[in-house]
């Protein structure tokens, strides 16, 4: 087809990003983290010549827990998104953007072979940080792709554009069906974001010292809802200590509904929970939610659904999740790492997927057709996404059907992230009455207007 691309060029660009306050998830916490740029310069058919870029944070702790230190796994992630761009580079044919990358990525293993091997890690360099250190560049050439021929991304994953259904990537149920068949014709106006609480936030404004930043932004849960009228809540857990979870939980959502009270908000709020792989199996999240019920009904009628509570490989115990989903549903987000996850997480009973931009933006979209066809739930997860991958982060909510828009933390922890793009894109930036607006999505490439 005219519209398919080949790649010309490609250049990274790392740099070295201090969060404004702690994040904690997990068993860790995040100070410091490297940001990586991609900038894909593509060819169509026609000869039109574009560049794209995605962006993306290395988020070592995430992709690549363990006892490797830090700096190694850092410098082992830099080291792979190199290996992954030359690789990307190799002389191929024109073809679309998701086919480029989904060629790609069954050599991920193999780098992760070869990364492992040159760093000489204690432990294996895994898939999941692989798909992260990828993502910028799959994201680069889906830009490059709508900016190549002057559409929008998203407007490009029909048949005239791609030269075979679904059925190749995701499976025999998918023949005659297109990425398009399951997206919004435009981007949806305005979105609805999750603010993080992390496990060492500020809930009160009563608790913020000194030793916090006293730089004109909130602190506390309770300044936050105040300027940014919140309705939604993400609030992480420690998963291995049950009674510690419940009461934070209650604790969030007595402070949510305190401050709504003391400000005239009216309405309700939601919550979801995630406790980063760290309950060790179901009848430990069965058990949580049991007590919540009992201890603060306001949080558990609140709670929306809970995220990634058991070991990310889906496969190391096979459990069966249908005792949660009598409570609340689960989402699967780490365990999620291609197509058969997806079916083998529905076939343990999972809800749905938490998709995320960090894992690709080819498979994300592979994803959320799937979820759709199965009649699984599918949510939008941040993994602190600031300037372009905000903006990527978002447009892509605006296009699908999540369950209730999408997570935006980066405003908590980096806030002045590519203050140029903030300025290109304000109602992005700045969220009202709990929302933010996409007016200002460029209608090329994936709309950042860079």
């Amino acid at each position: 087809m005219q519209s398919d691309i080949r790649l010309l060029e490609i250049e990274t660009t790392f740099a070295d990003e201090t969060f404004r306050t702690p994040l904690k998830f997990g068993v860790g916490v995040v100070r410091a983290i490297t940001g990586l740029t991609v900038r894909a310069r593509v060819e169509n058919r026609a000869g039109r010549v574009a560049d794209g870029y995605g962006y993306i944070l290395l988020s070592d702790l995430w992709a690549y827990p363990g006892a490797v230190p830090h700096e190694t796994r850092d410098a082992a992630m830099r080291d792979f998104a190199q290996r992954f761009c030359d690789l990307a580079t190799t002389p191929g044919e024109f073809s679309h953007p998701l086919d480029l990358y989904l060629h790609l990525k069954p050599e991920l293993p193999r780098l992760c072979q070869e990364v492992t091997k040159k760093h000489t890690l204690a432990e294996p360099f895994p898939l999941l940080a692989a798909l992260v250190c990828a993502a910028p560049t799959d994201a680069a050439l889906h830009d490059a792709f709508g900016r190549a021929n002057g559409i929008c991304s998203y407007d490009g994953y029909g048949p005239e554009f791609v030269g075979h259904d679904l059925a190749l990537w995701c499976g025999p149920e998918f023949a005659g069906k297109y990425l398009s068949d399951y997206l919004r014709p435009t981007y949806q106006p305005t979105l609805p974001i999750f603010h993080l609480v992390g496990g060492v936030d500020k809930l009160r404004r009563s608790e913020v010292t000194d030793e916090d930043p006293h730089d004109g932004l909130p602190v506390s849960l309770e300044e936050w809802i105040e300027r940014d009228g919140l309705r939604c809540f993400k609030v992480k857990l420690v998963g291995s200590d049950g009674d510690w979870d419940v009461e934070r939980t209650a604790q969030v959502a007595e402070v949510i509904a305190h401050t709504y009270d003391c400000l005239g908000i009216e309405g309700r709020f939601y919550l979801s929970t995630d406790s980063n792989e760290n309950n060790p199996d179901p009848a430990s999240v069965v058990e949580y939610l049991e007590k919540l019920r009992v201890r603060s009904p306001l949080a558990y009628e609140s709670l929306l659904y809970v995220e990634q509570p058991t070991e990310r490989d889906l496969s190391a115990h096979r459990f069966d999740m249908r005792e949660i989903t009598k409570y609340k549903p689960v989402i699967a987000d780490e365990g999620i790492t291609d197509v058969e996850k997806v079916r083998l997480a529905r076939d343990l009973g999972w809800s749905g997927v938490g998709l995320k931009t960090c894992k690709g933006h080819s498979s994300s979209l592979l994803y959320m057709a799937m979820c759709t066809e199965f009649g699984m739930t599918y949510t939008l997860q941040d993994l602190t996404n600031p300037g372009l991958s905000l903006v990527h982060e978002a447009g892509l909510a605006a296009r699908i059907n999540t369950l209730m828009g999408f997570e935006y933390n980066a405003r908590q922890f980096l806030p002045n992230a590519a203050s140029d793009l903030q300025a290109r894109h304000p109602g992005l930036f700045t969220v009202r009455e709990g929302q933010v607006s996409t007016d200002t999505l460029a209608d090329v490439g994936l709309g950042y207007r860079v």
